[in-house]
């Protein structure tokens, strides 16, 4: 057994559901992925050019 204490929900930090881990509602799951939807999160790093995106097809 863990004595570490569960973390909290990263939207809204109420306690996790296990249905919904690491979120504690769907409503919390929801709103994360319409983050990603809307560039709210970025992966540090430079922008990638187009010619270097082109490069990889």
């Amino acid at each position: 057994m863990s004595t570490r204490p569960d973390k909290p929900c990263p939207i809204c930090k109420k306690p996790r559901s296990a249905e919904f881990a690491p979120f504690c509602s769907a409503r919390c799951r929801d709103r994360d992925l319409a983050q990603w939807f809307n560039d709210g999160y970025a992966v540090p790093g430079p922008a990638a050019s187009p010619e270097d995106i082109a490069k990889e097809d």
